[in-house]
C-alpha cells in the first residue's frame, strides 16, 4: 500500500488517505452565499477520490472580502449553504474542510479575470461593484496601485478575534470536520507578522512578538470555538521572499506557539505579502514541490505535522514527499482543476487500485470493463 493511500488521524478526524484538495477562491458566491457554480465544483472534486476536500476562504466579516465573490462566513444565514456544501464532501467519502480567513488591506479587488487589481471606475460601471477601504496592521498600502487601508485599531483587534471565533463556530454548525485558519499571502493576519505590512509601535508591532500577538489571539479563539474533537490547521506564508520580510525562522517560532495553544497542523505556503496572493510569488524560485523544504523544516524542528502544497502534480513524487518524512499531507490544487479525478489517477498509477475499485460504482464499472478486467473483479463484484 503507497503510503499517500493510508489514512491519517487528527483529533476526531480521519481522512481515508493523505490526499487533500486545497482551498481554491472559485469568486461565484454571491454576498457570500454559495451558488450553485460551488456545488458543481465540489461534487466533480469531492467524487475524484481525496480523502479531504477543503473549502475556499470564507471571510468571517463582510468588511473582509477580497472581492464581490468571496464566500461567507460572517452571518450565521451563511451555514445552511455552506452545510449543503460540507454534506456533499462527506457523501463522497471525504472528510468536509473549511477555511476561513480576511483580506484586510487586500479587501475590494477584482476578480482576477478582471484584472486582480483593485477595484476602479470601470469596475462600478461595468459590475456596480464600488470599492471600500481596508483595514491592515498599518496604513501601508498592497502596491502603489492600491489605497492605503486605514490601521487597525485595538477595538478592531478585539473585533476581528471575535468574528474568527464565530466563523468558526458556524463552521462546525455547517458541518465540517476540520478548519483552516488563513495566515498567508497578505490577508489580515499574514499582515500582522510581516514587518513588511506591520511597522505599529504599539502592543501589535514592533517585535516577532508582539506582531504575533493578534494572529496568536485569532487563532486561540478559533481553537476554543472548535472543541476538541475538530482539528485545526493554520496556513502560512512560510516565508515572504522578500528582503527584511518574515523568514522561515520566523515561521518556525510562530508554529511552536501555535502548537502550543493548539493547533493541530500547519499548511506550509509561501509569498504573497506584496501584490496578488499568487503572482506575488515569482520572487520565490518555483519548480515542483518548490514549498515542500518549508514543510519539512517546520515538521522536524517544531515536531507538528505539516500540509506540502505547491506544484505537486506527480503521484510518484507525492508518495516522495511522504515516506521521507517531509509532510503529512499532500495538497492538490490546480492540478484538481485540470483533473479532478487526481487522486483516483493517482491510485492507479501507484499501483494501490488497478482494478478501479477506488472509483465511484458508476464509473469504476464502465472503466474496469474497458480494461479488459475480468467481470468477477469489477467495482460493485469485490
Amino acid at each position: 500500500m503507497a503510503t499517500l493511500f493510508t489514512p491519517y488521524e487528527l483529533r476526531g478526524m480521519r481522512m481515508p488517505n493523505r490526499i487533500m484538495i486545497s482551498p481554491m477562491c472559485q469568486y461565484a458566491a454571491h454576498e457570500g452565499f454559495a451558488t450553485d457554480w460551488h456545488t458543481g465544483y465540489i461534487s466533480k472534486v469531492s467524487f475524484g477520490g481525496a480523502g479531504c476536500v477543503m473549502v475556499e476562504v470564507s471571510v468571517v466579516e463582510k468588511r473582509g472580502r477580497g472581492t464581490y465573490g468571496d464566500l461567507g462566513i460572517w452571518d450565521d444565514a451563511h451555514i445552511s449553504g455552506l452545510r449543503a456544501l460540507a454534506t456533499l464532501i462527506e457523501t463522497a467519502g471525504a472528510v468536509p474542510a473549511i477555511q476561513i480567513g480576511h483580506a484586510g488591506r487586500k479587501v475590494s479587488a477584482q476578480r482576477p479575470w478582471d484584472g486582480n487589481g483593485p477595484l476602479g471606475p470601470r469596475d462600478a460601471r461595468e459590475r456596480s461593484e464600488l470599492p471600500w477601504v481596508g483595514v491592515g496592521a498599518s496604513p501601508i498600502p498592497v502596491d502603489d496601485r492600491w489605497v492605503p487601508p486605514r490601521e487597525a485599531t485595538e477595538a478592531d483587534i478585539d473585533a476581528f478575534v471575535e468574528a474568527f471565533r464565530q466563523g468558526a463556530r458556524r463552521a462546525v454548525q455547517a458541518g465540517f470536520k476540520f478548519v483552516e485558519l488563513h495566515m498567508a499571502h497578505g490577508y489580515l493576519l499574514n499582515s500582522f507578522l510581516s514587518p513588511i505590512a506591520n511597522q505599529r509601535t504599539d502592543a501589535y508591532g514592533g517585535s516577532r512578538e508582539n506582531r504575533m500577538r493578534f494572529p496568536l489571539r485569532a487563532a486561540a479563539a478559533v481553537r476554543e470555538a472548535l472543541g476538541q474533537d475538530i482539528p485545526m490547521s493554520v496556513r502560512l506564508s512560510s516565508v515572504d521572499g522578500l528582503e527584511g520580510g518574515w523568514t522561515l525562522d520566523d515561521s518556525i517560532a510562530f508554529s511552536r506557539e501555535l502548537k502550543a495553544i493548539g493547533a493541530d497542523i500547519i499548511d506550509c505556503s509561501s509569498g504573497g505579502i506584496t501584490g496578488p496572493a499568487t503572482a506575488a510569488r515569482v520572487a520565490i524560485p518555483r519548480g515542483p514541490g518548490y514549498q515542500v523544504p518549508f514543510a519539512d523544516a517546520i515538521r522536524r524542528e517544531v515536531g507538528i505535522p505539516t500540509i506540502a502544497v505547491g506544484l505537486i502534480t506527480d503521484p510518484a513524487h507525492a508518495e516522495a514527499i511522504l515516506n521521507e518524512g517531509k509532510a503529512d499531507i499532500i495538497a492538490i490544487g490546480r492540478q484538481a482543476l485540470q483533473d479532478p479525478n487526481w487522486p483516483l489517477n493517482a491510485a492507479l498509477a501507484l499501483g494501490v487500485d488497478p482494478e478501479f475499485n477506488k472509483w465511484p460504482v458508476q464509473h469504476g464499472w464502465w472503466l474496469a470493463r474497458r480494461a479488459g478486467i475480468p467481470p468477477a473483479a469489477w467495482p460493485g463484484n469485490t
